[in-house]
């Protein structure tokens, strides 16, 4: 006679592991890698490598430290310092990166219990804190390999007044200057696919991080609404950063809600502010307002009674 498993809920099982998607994203991601080492060369490979081999080192050291079980295996580290990676100018120095990454793994993601418990995106905590720990080093920017015209000289978004229609190529392929994996909008559109029709994504979020973002900007006055959602990081942010699993929305509503607050603030810092570019603090001020996004737009079960946490149950 077999016997009866209890358990809560959900109960429906996929073949889905952490470490399928994590591989999945690693995959979406090898477009944006190629064209970054491809524009930047050789150092820009150098700095993907050692920041994925640094946070898989960092996660492995502390679990043994504090006794955990080792879970480098799910390849999340891996992920995390590619994403920081691509976040960074190809000039940064390696030591640079490798704080960043400390952080990221360390601070952001194991103190707050691992994958799964961390409120934030540990690679947006990384860059942020490289951003304002090193700001000469992470606002200083090299030109592509063999591109010689002005858009090289500096990122798009401090020159959009300069730019028109006809520079509309050299900001889709990346031939200007950037970080590493934000150039290329064009492989980064690639990923984005890919992690769509495999259903790792949901298209909500970057659709309407991107659109808002667009249409705030031209509210707000901003110059080249439309074009300037090709600058910065935009693309990078809206489809890999925006969409992680623990840091984002679960219902869509709350995408929907997400993203549009990401776009946002975004449109009012690149409009309003001293800083050309906002993915960063957008998507940190979302991920806090995710659980109240999420109080905000979850379903109450059918036949229950729903109760906000903290609060006990009606009787």
């Amino acid at each position: 006679m077999s016997k009866l498993t209890l358990s809560v809920s959900p109960h429906i099982r996929s073949s889905r592991t952490t470490r399928s998607v994590m591989l999945e994203v690693i995959i979406a991601l090898l477009p944006a890698t190629i064209a970054g080492v491809v524009l930047y060369g050789f150092r820009a490979l150098l700095l993907c490598v050692i920041s994925c081999c640094a946070c898989v080192l960092f996660e492995f050291v502390y679990e043994k430290i504090v006794k955990l079980p080792v879970t480098i295996g799910d390849l999340s580290a891996v992920v995390t310092g590619l994403l920081l990676a691509l976040n960074v100018p190809p000039g940064l120095p390696v030591w640079m990166l490798i704080i960043g990454d400390l952080f990221a793994i360390v601070v952001a993601k194991m103190l707050f219990g691992g994958l799964g418990c961390n409120f934030m995106n540990p690679a947006m905590v990384g860059r942020i804190v490289m951003m304002f720990s090193f700001t000469a080093a992470m606002t200083t920017f090299t030109p592509p390999q063999g591109t010689v015209d002005a858009l090289s000289s500096a990122t798009p978004l401090a020159v959009m007044d300069t730019l028109s229609w006809a520079n509309f190529k050299d900001l889709f392929f990346g031939l200007h200057s950037g970080v590493i994996g934000e150039s290329c909008v064009a492989a980064l559109l690639l990923g984005g696919i890919y992690l769509c029709i495999r259903k790792i994504i949901k298209p909500i979020i970057p659709l309407c991080f991107i659109g808002s973002c667009i249409l705030f900007s031209f509210l707000f006055g901003g110059t080249q609404p439309v074009l300037s959602a090709f600058a910065g990081g935009l693309f990078l942010g809206a489809i890999f950063m925006a969409t992680d699993y623990v840091t984002s929305p679960i219902t869509n509503w709350g995408k929907a809600i997400f993203g549009v607050f990401c776009g946002f603030i975004t449109a009012v810092i690149r409009v309003f502010g001293n800083y050309t570019e906002g993915i960063t603090f957008a998507i940190i001020l979302g991920n806090i307002l995710v659980p109240y996004i999420n109080d905000l737009t979850r379903k109450k079960a059918l036949g229950g009674i729903y109760t906000k946490p903290g609060k006990e149950a009606a009787k």
